[in-house]
């Protein structure tokens, strides 16, 4: 039984049997793909912090331009994972137009745990609660970090601080629609 590898490039060589690409670097039936997937989330578990995802739902008030809601509707109740960030207190700089609060933050999550506890990808609008701060940070960019040979492991949310917490509301709405 003749594997194939997958490379990212064309091999160049002297014969003409390398020139085919039937030769690839990495074996993608391998089990070691998902053991390392699996060793990656327990890692995140037993390292991480316990986190408070609250689902961003679109509605029919969604700018498909700018990318926002007036209203934002998120969910009512949390979903725990566990991630990666650096807690940071807030800086209040002051600025030529006032006193700025600023505190962007990474959280960094195992994506097939996240995926499967929230049943969806995580999107920008989603909010963020660490379970022992009392400040919620708004998704605004979701990034993969990836391994060459084991595919995408891990994705990265930058969040900012959620200042209108009182404009988030909680409604009625189908959840077909947002899934």
């Amino acid at each position: 039984m003749k594997k194939n590898f997958r490379t990212n490039h064309n091999i160049i060589g002297d014969n003409d049997e390398f020139l085919d690409d039937s030769l690839n670097m990495f074996d993608l039936d391998n089990p070691d793909i998902e053991l390392f997937n699996l060793v990656d989330d327990e890692m995140i578990r037993l390292s991480g912090s316990k986190l408070l995802i609250y689902k961003f739902l679109r509605d029919a008030n969604h700018d498909d331009v700018y990318e926002e809601d007036r209203m934002k509707v998120i969910s009512k109740t949390p979903i725990t994972v566990y991630g990666h960030y650096d807690p940071r207190a807030l800086e209040e700089n002051l600025t030529e137009f006032g006193i700025e609060v600023t505190n962007d933050q990474l959280f960094t999550f195992n994506k097939s745990n996240l995926e499967s506890k929230i049943r969806r990808p995580l999107i920008p609008g989603d909010i963020i609660q660490p379970e022992f701060q009392n400040l919620k940070y708004e998704v605004y960019e979701v990034q993969e970090d990836s391994f060459e040979a084991y595919g995408v492991y891990h994705l990265i949310a930058s969040a900012r601080v959620l200042r209108d917490n009182e404009n988030v509301q909680d409604t009625v709405i189908d959840p077909a629609e947002g899934m």
